[in-house]
């Protein structure tokens, strides 16, 4: 099967596995929005939205901020059929947030 680089990740058959987004932000709930925003552009230049995503890997410095933070905004743009989701906790350097997410790409 042949894959194909592209901003945000690598597309292999129908599926888009997009790099993780780590941006620096005031808080944790900054950083979140951040790289949500930023992974809604990589989608967006394959023709996908965030109900294109079938799965979603988070890393959090502090597993706690799943319950704190990031739950709540993650309902704002999964307000339906959540993609599933794994969440580990794992130090990223000065990120307190790293998003991935897998996408299938729509219909050409």
């Amino acid at each position: 099967m042949q894959r194909k680089n592209v901003p945000g990740g690598v597309i292999v058959g129908n599926l888009f596995f997009m790099s993780g987004c780590c941006n620096l932000g005031e808080t944790v709930e900054e950083e979140i929005r951040k790289n949500m925003e930023e992974l809604g552009q990589f989608l967006a230049g394959q023709g996908c939205s965030f109900k294109d995503i079938v799965k979603a890997t988070v890393y959090l410095k502090d597993l706690n901020d799943r319950e704190r933070c990031l739950n709540a905004i993650w309902k704002e743009y999964f307000p339906e059929n959540p993609p599933a989701r794994t969440c580990i906790e794992a130090g990223s350097g000065k990120c307190r947030v790293e998003i991935e997410f897998v996408a299938v790409l729509p219909d050409a």
